[in-house]
């Protein structure tokens, strides 16, 4: 009797015509090397040489800003797929030579079966492969073993055409199994589980599921949605490879909250036929009801449930991917809005009964003043709130105020610009996004910078700095708290962490900080420091005055040679010692940029102009590729120097357009069809962009009105045109305007 028949040995696969790439995914034999080569579209050897990197304990960040040689330029993005890459290999590896062991100590391991396993490159096909090996809880397949009923299952999967089922059966009756039938029953629950646990089964029922089958969902009766939230879903119906990811990702939480009723319907003729063709039922063998009634028990019981799991799986791992990549996306933008640098900000975080905060920071944020203002209801001291506005505003020198745009916004920015609206020129507002500043306002970072304020005092203070360094504020934020995603709460979370921690990581290490100003929270995030490491940046910063130079950094507790080496080219100190260190070049290329500041015949000292010209005019003479060559020095890290010379410490975001500075409110009846305004990108989202174009709430700029090919994100500033106004509902949709 053919084993597969009765325990679904995988190693029997290699018998069927079945293409690899179905059954296995990609076929790896262990090459992980080449399988994130072709991932992140980079040469092996490029892969490999990450790889060792990582494997030193070097940073991301660090590997693809200064070890460019090695990677052949990877970029930040290449790098961290593949850090990530090969840790989940590495943990698939790990699984498979567990399964491996587990089978051999059954004595099962056979030397097909090991090359199957070998070759299993994703987790589903490793664990198919090891469900007919997988110890079993009480089921009742197991309960019919013990009993001893497996010889009869076998015997009913063989199909003889001499013998009749009940005189096969009573052979079996003991003091457990009292009855032909409760014989018959247990055989049949071996074959059902047989069934379901088979790989080749399994593998082409769910790939056939993942194609054809129906997500069907339906509200449940007795439950009420109030705001009727998920009515496009009461009574839905989608093919599973045609659904969106918003659409899994909404039908899923209204199934979480109980309001809908969600099942995947898989056709018989995506299954049947694929158990037959394993488990064949002959029409003349007496037993061929048994094995058909088997067959149908083990679809309705076991398999098809099981399937349906699968496909639910992989639709939330699709949905919850597409919906962190969203969320990562804005992330970055929002990350690297460029700093409204020189200000002197006012901050006001609007409310109503206990009025409105006010916070001013000097351009460095640093606080200088705080207040509390009641120009709404119920107290509407509107005239007093001027008053106290523009008294501080005159003795500290403001020059923009920021709002808050959470509750009360549109009443304070009335206010406001009723206050600068006779300032002319000299002052602006802002409206902001406040979201996360009250969780950082209650956060132990908050508490610890500023003790003695009151909560929502400190919320203003996050609301006027986040204008003047957009960054430097959000960083101090669960990046969640944020509110530049879709779901957020529903996805992966630990998934949603990992990506949101990579982004806030990559955009700080792009920018660089001022190890002289930087909080402990913007530390935290530059390679090689971590939370502890920037705490004893700061208390040694604290005790010791500023940093006159990276080599003083050295000096800190518990700031090693490794660490030194994977953060100090992302530190800056202005005005120090040696004017290199005010830029992103590393110390340990410090001798090649000093050689080639000599080659131009100028000093590091040298004013930014002076640098240009001379270096203008060498590289008009001289190549970088030549300079590379006679400087020993690797291309990639020969352009970056001389780029950092010119320019040194640039900061990316001063490619981003700044915020657009308001001096008037703007209401929904200044609006008409046909307007066109500027407006700035707030969130970027599947179905399209929601757009600020100074009204209370965002307007959309649906998907279907963008031009093919145009990829927006979050900060850009475009120019839209006013296609409908719903007022009561607080709507108002946009088209785009040709340029």
């Amino acid at each position: 009797m053919d084993s597969h028949l009765t325990l679904g040995l995988p190693s029997d696969l290699l018998k069927y015509d079945i293409p690899n790439e179905l059954i296995f995914g990609r076929i790896s034999s262990m090459n992980h090397t080449q399988n994130i080569a072709s991932l992140i579209k980079a040469k092996p050897s490029q892969v490999e040489a990450t790889i060792l990197l990582l494997d030193e304990g070097n940073t991301v960040p660090f590997i693809a800003r200064y070890r460019k040689e090695m990677t052949g330029s990877l970029d930040d993005e290449q790098v961290r797929i593949a850090a990530d890459e090969i840790i989940r290999l590495r943990a698939m590896d790990k699984r498979r030579t567990a399964i491996l062991k587990s089978i051999e100590e059954q004595g099962k391991l056979t030397e097909k079966l090991q090359g199957v396993i070998s070759k299993a490159d994703t987790l589903t096909m490793l664990e198919d492969l090891y469900a007919p090996y997988k110890r079993k809880r009480r089921t009742r397949a197991v309960t019919a073993t013990e009993k001893g009923l497996a010889p009869l299952s076998e015997f009913i999967l063989k199909q003889p055409l001499d013998s009749i089922p009940e005189e096969v059966a009573v052979q079996f009756l003991s003091e457990d199994i009292l009855t032909i039938e409760d014989a018959l029953q247990g055989a049949r629950d071996i074959i059902a589980e047989t069934i379901k646990d088979n790989a080749r089964v399994r593998v082409l029922t769910r790939e056939k599921a993942l194609k054809f089958a129906t997500l069907s969902v339906e509200k449940v009766k007795k439950t009420i949605d109030d705001r009727r939230v998920f009515e496009s879903y009461y009574d839905f119906r989608g093919r599973v490879d045609r659904l969106l990811p918003h659409q899994i990702l909404a039908i899923a939480r209204g199934e979480a909250a109980g309001v809908l009723k969600v099942r995947v319907e898989i056709l018989e003729r995506d299954w049947l036929q694929i158990v037959q063709s394993e488990f064949k039922a002959d029409i003349l063998s007496p037993f061929v009801e048994e094995l058909e009634e088997a067959i149908q028990d083990s679809a309705a019981r076991l398999l098809l449930p099981s399937i349906e799991r699968d496909v639910r799986r992989a639709l939330s791992e699709t949905a919850d991917g597409h919906a962190i990549q969203v969320f990562a996306t804005n992330l970055r933008a929002l990350l690297g809005q460029p700093p409204l640098a020189g200000h002197t900000v006012l901050g006001i975080d609007p409310g109503y009964r206990s009025g409105s905060k006010v916070a001013v920071v000097d351009p460095t944020g640093k606080l200088l003043d705080t207040g509390t203002i009641y120009p709404h209801a119920p107290q509407k001291k509107w005239n007093q709130a001027i008053s106290l506005l523009e008294e501080m505003i005159n003795r500290h020198y403001v020059t923009l105020i920021t709002i808050g745009n959470g509750t009360a916004s549109r009443e304070t920015e009335q206010l406001v610009a009723e206050l600068t609206r006779n300032k002319s020129e000299s002052i602006k507002y802002l409206i902001v996004s406040e979201a996360g500043a009250s969780v950082y306002s209650a956060s132990a970072l908050a508490r610890a910078e500023f003790p003695n304020l009151d909560v929502s005092i400190r919320g203003a203070v996050s609301i006027a700095r986040r204008a003047q360094d957009p960054l430097a504020e959000l960083v101090k934020i669960d990046p969640k708290s944020i509110g530049v995603g879709m779901y957020q709460h529903d996805v992966n979370q630990a998934a949603l962490n990992h990506a949101l921690d990579g982004v806030v990581e990559s955009v700080v290490n792009q920018v660089g900080v001022d190890v002289n100003t930087a909080s402990p929270a913007l530390l935290s995030h530059i390679a090689g420091v971590g939370p502890k490491l920037a705490s004893n940046i700061v208390s040694y910063r604290d005790s010791g005055g500023v940093f006159k130079s990276r080599k003083e950094l050295k000096k800190i507790s518990g700031l090693g040679a490794k660490a030194y080496e994977q953060s100090v080219g992302f530190l800056r100190i202005r005005d120090g010692d040696n004017p290199l260190d005010t830029s992103a070049i590393h110390p340990e290329s410090y001798s090649i940029a000093e050689a080639i500041l000599e080659r131009a015949g100028i000093s590091s000292a040298a004013t930014m102009e002076e640098r240009m010209k001379a270096l203008e005019a060498l590289t008009a003479k001289v190549s970088p590729e030549e300079l590379s060559k006679e400087l020993d020095c690797g291309l990639p890290t020969m352009k970056d120097l001389l780029e950092q010379l010119v320019r040194p410490g640039r900061d990316p975001r001063a490619d981003t357009p700044v915020p657009i500075l308001r001096s008037d409110v703007l209401k929904v009846d200044d609006l008409a069809t046909g307007m066109s305004l500027k407006g700035t990108v707030r969130n970027v989202v599947d179905f399209g962009a929601f757009i600020d174009i100074g009204l209370k709430q965002d307007g959309l700029l649906h998907k279907s009105k963008i031009p093919f090919g145009t990829v927006l994100k979050v900060g850009d500033i475009i120019e839209v045109e006013i296609l409908k106004i719903e007022a009561e509902r607080g709507r108002i949709s946009f088209g785009w305007v040709k340029k």
